[in-house]
């Protein structure tokens, strides 16, 4: 808990004798504009910063665990090893097993009965602390959520090193959850993750059973998982025991009280002064006067309502395009081999919105790279309409933003017909204003220099804009204006996001990027969900369609079949027949498979459990100082324990294999 909690930065006060407890099983919310402070709390809570008064209390033995937006660190470990090294005490224990064992070594080698007796001991306690610690963090767990958050198996064993920022981040959070901490500490979790596995990460948080606190810009993902809000205001840190929804509502009803009352209590203080004013000179009612005074010292000052400044933006009219703003005609892409972009066909008419999704690595990004120019078609072709001017917001440009220039320079380098007076105003709706732009842009936080980023694209926008992950850096209240900004604009919009709540709001019409292909759906995010069924994400590695509702080859219901009763646009009759006879028929396939792989698995775990019985019973033995009289059966039970030892970490291996296997026919079936 933070306890009378103070904590600044020069002259800026962030928190002022803060309180704030986490209790067990608590999902608190942690909200507020960029700069004010949620980073920092996140920090005292982890350990990693120190307050300038108060203190930072944790509950004995409470275990902590912080994601960070800043993973600098890289590692020759491999993924899996990253998640399995997360929970500590691990080395620890195998240290003390290894050290038993060759204690023992030296004593058989001595033939000294007595130190074999005393190591023995110690020997079947050390296997035993192992193996009460592999029952609880068993390395499939580890397997599975490395699947949730995106990993292929192959991907598992490969170093640290070699990943990207996004992907070491998302080894890093399945450190945290494999480990299981009392505390869970998010810093935008969300930021590197795509909707598939959003939809899988908030399905575990919501079977998570310990404590987290979330930083998040995805306000449909905030509600979803936050039961108590904690928000930095301008008026200090306030707390509301319920959802992020609920909170919304009661500050925009407290937003009226306080209204009401300052009105009312200013009408109050004006009649006072007024009846001070007109009868001050009066004897007669100099008592009355007097008797005014001392109510008009007693009154409170006039409170108000105080609204913190957010991004906001207005499009002007932009210029009118033909009726197709963009045609993608065969399109192919691909980087080496690999083929990202197979043959894609694509139409966008002027003034529609289009939210693009799809898996991390699916082709989103490329997709929009190849179109905006900055990367060349292995094939096709790619048209922009009549009098089509595109302007494109990549991830990377806010990333480019390092030099020396100033926030006002940089701005008005991308439109130099705009006045200094255009570019300022534009500046001031993204929060830089008076000496804000003459700022150099390297001095700049992530989250300014993706506004500086924003406001380059928008100072001269055109009548086609993409923008990919535009929200990424954003605060939450940023992230929505800047959703209500852009569906003030009248000309065409490209645009890549995981934040549900974004695309929700934006969307008329939703691009799936998938297996090299776009599937093009004319409707809202919601209606797409709605047509692919319910948004119930698994534990199976997450694909776009699982993560909003599809299971590919399942039934929406009892004896449905989502997949093949959906409308294909331009499917002929026959087409469709023939789609649904293969659809059967590889389910059949996969039906006629399932037997076999069920009972495997099955016996496989009898196995197991076999196996870890019998190991049970021989450490019981092992600890027993009698055992170590019989030397026969001493020597007996040490070998059969290292050969099951070994025959049970085989058996696991060929568990999890089977379990992969049984998983994807299901997905089949």
């Amino acid at each position: 808990m933070l306890d009378k909690v103070s904590l600044g930065f020069g002259k800026k006060q962030l928190v002022e004798d803060l309180d704030l407890r986490i209790a067990p099983g608590d999902r608190i919310g942690l909200i507020g504009p960029n700069g004010s402070g949620k980073s920092s709390i996140m920090r005292m809570f982890a350990g990693e910063m120190v307050p300038d008064a108060g203190s930072v209390r944790l509950q004995k033995n409470a275990r902590v665990g912080y994601l960070s937006q800043d993973l600098d660190e890289t590692s020759d470990l491999t993924v899996l090893q990253t998640v399995l090294g997360g929970v500590p005490g691990r080395p620890a224990l195998e240290e003390a097993v290894t050290s038993a064992e060759s204690a023992m070594a030296k004593a058989q080698a001595s033939g000294d009965e007595a130190a074999m007796m005393d190591v023995s001991a110690d020997l079947a306690e050390a296997h035993e602390r192992l193996a009460n610690f592999d029952l609880h963090y068993a390395e499939h767990e580890a397997h599975r959520i490395l699947a949730g958050l995106g990993f292929e198996p192959d991907e598992h064993a490969r170093p640290m090193s070699e990943l990207s920022g996004g992907w070491r981040m998302r080894a890093i959070l399945a450190s945290l959850l494999f480990s299981r901490p009392d505390v869970l500490l998010l810093d935008e979790p969300t930021n590197h993750l795509d909707l598939p596995t959003v939809a899988w990460f908030g399905g575990f948080l919501r079977q998570y059973s310990g404590a987290f606190v979330l930083i998040c810009h995805d306000r449909d993902f905030l509600a979803d998982q936050a039961g108590r809000i904690v928000s930095l205001e301008p008026e200090g840190v306030r707390q509301f025991r319920g959802p992020y929804d609920q909170y919304v509502k009661h500050r925009a009803e407290e937003e009226i009280v306080l209204e009401n009352q300052a009105r009312n209590l200013a009408r109050e203080r004006e009649k006072t002064e007024q009846f001070i004013e007109r009868f001050r000179a009066q004897a007669n009612k100099a008592k009355a006067v007097q008797s005014r005074v001392k109510a008009l010292a007693k009154m409170d000052e006039v409170q108000t309502f105080v609204r913190r400044k957010v991004m906001g933006f207005s499009f002007p009219p932009c210029p009118r395009s033909g009726d197709v703003s963009l045609k993608v005609n065969k399109l192919d892409q691909g980087f080496g081999e690999r083929k990202v972009l197979d043959g894609v066909d694509l139409t966008v008419m002027r003034g529609e919105k289009i939210g693009i999704i799809g898996v991390n690595g699916a082709g989103k990004t490329t997709l929009l790279r190849t179109i905006a120019g900055e990367i060349e078609a292995k094939g096709g072709s790619i048209e922009l309409g009549h009098n089509v001017k595109l302007g494109y917001y990549a991830q990377h440009h806010a990333d480019v933003l390092t030099g020396s220039e100033t926030v006002l320079e940089t701005v008005s380098q991308r439109n130099t017909g705009a006045s200094e007076t255009a570019v300022r105003n534009m500046l001031g709706s993204f929060l830089f204003s008076d000496e804000d732009v003459d700022k150099p842009i390297k001095v700049l936080s992530g989250g300014e220099r993706a506004r500086v980023a924003l406001a380059r694209l928008l100072i001269a926008p055109g009548n086609l804009v993409m923008m990919d992950e535009p929200t990424n850096h954003l605060d939450l209240e940023s992230s929505e204006s800047l959703a209500k900004s852009l569906s003030t604009y009248d000309g065409t919009l490209i645009f890549v996001s995981h934040n549900r709540s974004f695309v929700r709001q934006l969307a008329t019409k939703i691009w799936n990027v998938e297996s090299g292909k776009v599937e093009l759906y004319p409707g809202t995010l919601d209606e797409y969900i709605e047509r692919s069924g319910s948004e119930k994400p698994d534990d199976k590695k997450p694909t776009a369609s699982s993560a909003l509702g599809v299971e590919t080859g399942k039934g929406a219901g009892a004896g449905g079949e989502a997949k093949s009763d959906a409308a294909v646009p331009g499917e002929s009759r026959s087409a469709k027949k023939a789609r649904k006879r293969e659809e059967a028929q590889r389910r059949s396939n996969a039906g006629k498979k399932l037997g076999p792989i069920k009972k495997r698995v099955a016996e496989l775990e009898a196995k197991i459990e076999v196996l870890e019985t019998d190991q049970r019973a021989r450490n019981l033995a092992l600890a027993d100082p009698a055992t170590y009289n019989d030397a026969k059966l001493r020597n007996e039970l040490l070998s059969a324990y290292q050969r099951d030892e070994d025959a049970l970490a085989e058996v696991n291996e060929q568990w999890e294999m089977a379990t992969v296997q049984l998983e994807e026919l299901e997905a089949e079936a």
